[in-house]
């Protein structure tokens, strides 16, 4: 598998970790939430998943996305 120097890292950028890590942590919670069978607690973690979609979104606006002025992208050797 090769990879080219000028891929941009396909959403490995601050605002792409911060939206997955949030959402991962509200879909991990929600899936206890099912289990203990927690309806308020799973629609609040559904909530979190989209805080975290939106929380992605805006980061992405504020130049922390791949393409922005204040990512600066790490070297894969």
């Amino acid at each position: 598998m090769s990879t080219q120097h000028g891929d941009p890292g396909h959403g490995d950028s601050p605002a792409a970790w911060t939206a997955v890590v949030v959402m991962l942590v509200g879909i991990a919670a929600g899936t206890i939430a099912f289990f203990l069978h927690q309806a308020w607690l799973v629609w609040a973690c559904v909530g979190v998943v989209v805080v975290g979609a939106l929380l992605g979104f805006i980061l992405s606006k504020a130049g922390f996305g791949v393409n922005g002025p204040r990512y600066t992208p790490k070297t894969h050797e």
